[in-house]
């Protein structure tokens, strides 16, 4: 048997024995969550086991991390800083829950046992032992961790971000029906995992969002919003918009994402909206709805005094985020300025914002905020009032912060000082939990076929595994994607002691050139070291 102490960056590959060892301590606040790894090296047929000897053992959670398969790692066009050269195969994501002193098995080869500190309000300032021992089969090791706790703690978080939840994922993978009280239970159960991970911003699907819908094709219905027609006047039942919010709350979500108002890739049709109409349950708009169709407008413009009457009563306009349509090119520009300028006719005084990445949206006029995509944000930077950024599948290159399977997870992690270096007031990614292949076509098993059919990169569609009892199980890259938030807020710690340019000057010291969304130093040990460098100018 071999064991050794790993940081939360290091991949650990059942075929490969890790090659950074060496790793036995680090510091964090009072109110950050850090982890590290205990790999070891197994047969198939072993039982394992471990126990924690630690002061700070009531405020560890463990994992096993096991092997998803990926077909689709990386596009051929990939630059190198990834894993195994993008290849196919099986590659270390999920977090299983372990618990001490209990037999599991693993698979056959080098695995690693996850562990997570979150220090509790007892907890004092001061330096910490962690013996972890693992027993493979008859046979035990064990490995020591030192953990510094300092008694500063990160300011709240600034940056809002959302990751796009799919509330018809969780129905279509449970089996349960849409707003059934199950499926209350199940979006709650997500929302909340998704809050603890950093989202404050909640995609609402006041309508059923139109987002990787294939042309004609039409995902499950999610509309929080009942539509009652008779003739061309239309009225509105919020009560399940109601409902979401409160549960929302419940949760600590703090802005609300209403789903797109057009169709994906251009605002050319209108999003499905179902309603009753002559007694029945119909579908009112969608496809064969054109943009600029006089129906569609009269519709969202009579939507849009009921929706801002309950926005008012509620209290809720200073929460609330707008979208026209999702990642419109060139091609669209007509449609997108038609719709754009509807959407600011029906609410000007509210905030929009579009992923998108040609600057010329912006230059005239048809979004309040950007969000261009990482490998896009020169052109915009220093020229709009908040900047966005975000990343999908297209961010695959360049050596641009993304968190695919097949990535270092330093270049997961780097994102939140490349934020913070760049002023970022929000960040978006598209995937939380989309367990269909591309265009909402099929169904997907989210721990068989990680590239969405094909399509996307192993990573890129989804961030959390469906758990049977209707809660999530969460992968490493989720931890690791949170740990680049908490290091956004220790720099928003460090300003406050030091300013804004000595801190930039902190990130960028020694380096060859400035950091950006494609430079920065590809080192683990760069980024672990600068984190200790932080703390101890705190």
């Amino acid at each position: 048997m071999m064991l050794t102490a790993l940081s939360s960056l290091t991949k650990v590959f059942y075929d490969e024995k890790p090659l950074d060892t060496g790793f036995n301590s680090f510091s964090m606040l009072k109110n950050e969550r850090r982890s590290f790894q205990v790999a070891f090296l197994c047969s198939a047929a072993d039982s394992i086991s471990f126990s924690i000897d630690s002061e700070l053992k009531d405020c560890i959670s463990a994992y096993l991390i096991k092997y998803i398969p990926s077909k689709l790692a990386a596009y051929s066009n990939h630059d190198d800083y990834y894993l195994r050269n993008g290849e196919s195969g099986l590659y270390p994501d999920l977090l299983c829950p372990v618990s001490e002193n209990t037999e599991f098995s693993a698979a056959e080869g080098w695995n690693s046992i996850w562990f997570e500190i979150k220090p509790n309000e007892k907890v004092k300032a001061a330096e910490y032992k962690i013996n972890v021992t693992v027993k493979v089969g008859e046979k035990t090791e064990a490995a020591e961790i030192s953990v510094s706790i300092s008694d500063k703690l990160l300011p709240e978080q600034e940056l809002k971000y959302t990751n796009w939840f799919h509330s018809d994922c969780l129905a279509t993978y449970y089996g349960v029906e849409v707003f059934s009280e199950r499926h209350w239970e199940i979006i709650e159960s997500y929302v909340k995992t998704a809050v603890e991970h950093g989202l404050n911003l909640l995609l609402t699907p006041v309508f059923t969002p139109p987002l990787d819908t294939a042309p004609e094709g039409e995902r499950p219905t999610v509309q929080l919003v009942d539509v009652y027609r008779k003739g061309y006047k239309y009225t509105f039942d919020f009560t399940k918009l109601k409902r979401w919010i409160e549960m929302a709350d419940r949760n600590n979500v703090k802005y609300f994402e209403i789903s797109h108002l057009f169709t994906q890739w251009g605002a050319n049709h209108a999003p499905k909206i179902m309603g009753y109409f002559k007694g029945k349950y119909v579908r009112l708009f969608g496809w064969e709805t054109k943009s600029e169709s006089q129906g569609y407008r009269s519709f969202l413009r009579q939507f849009g005094e009921a929706f801002k009457k309950f926005v008012g009563e509620n209290n809720l306009k200073d929460r609330i985020f707008l979208h026209v349509s999702d990642e419109p090119g060139m091609k669209d520009f007509v449609s997108y300025r038609r719709a754009a300028r509807l959407i600011q006719e029906i609410f000007p005084d509210y905030r929009t914002f579009d992923a998108l990445s040609d600057f010329e949206f912006y230059k005239k006029g048809l979004v309040k905020t950007p969000v261009p995509a990482v490998n896009h944000i020169e052109p915009f930077v220093g020229k709009v009032e908040n900047l966005w950024a975000y990343y999908c599948c297209g961010q695959n290159r360049d050596y641009v912060p993304n968190r695919f399977f097949a990535m270092p997870s330093q270049r997961n992690e780097v994102l939140g000082f490349l934020l913070y270096k760049y002023g970022c007031e929000g960040f978006l990614q598209w995937g939380y939990n989309f367990w269909y292949s591309q265009f909402s076509i099929r169904e997907i098993n989210p721990y068989t076929e990680s590239d969405a059919g094909g399509a996307f990169p192993s990573g890129d569609a989804y961030v959390v595994y469906p758990a049977p009892d209707g809660t999530p199980y969460v992968s490493l890259r989720l931890k690791v994607f949170y740990d680049g938030f908490q290091d956004m807020r220790l720099l928003k710690l460090l300003e406050r002691k030091i300013g804004r340019n000595e801190v930039i000057k902190v990130l960028e010291k020694d380096l060859a050139a400035p950091l950006s969304f494609t430079e920065y130093p590809r080192s683990d040990e760069w980024l672990l070291k600068k984190r200790e460098e932080i703390i101890r100018m705190l």
